[in-house]
């Protein structure tokens, strides 16, 4: 639809949904809120929209 395609950030959704939702059965369950930061790992993708530095 775009010309040239867009580079873009995939960012891995699933991961970030099922991450979040791991600790709902046990706050259902009145356990305490915990937090943990984890880093998952987006991704570029490059297209045709992304071009070599110029030189200059």
């Amino acid at each position: 639809m775009v010309e040239p395609m867009l580079t873009a950030v995939r960012q891995p959704v699933y991961g970030m949904g099922s991450r979040a939702a791991a600790p709902l059965p046990e706050r259902a369950d009145g356990g305490p809120a915990r937090t943990q930061a984890r880093i998952l790992r987006p991704e570029l993708v490059v297209r045709g929209s992304t071009a070599a530095p110029a030189h200059g």
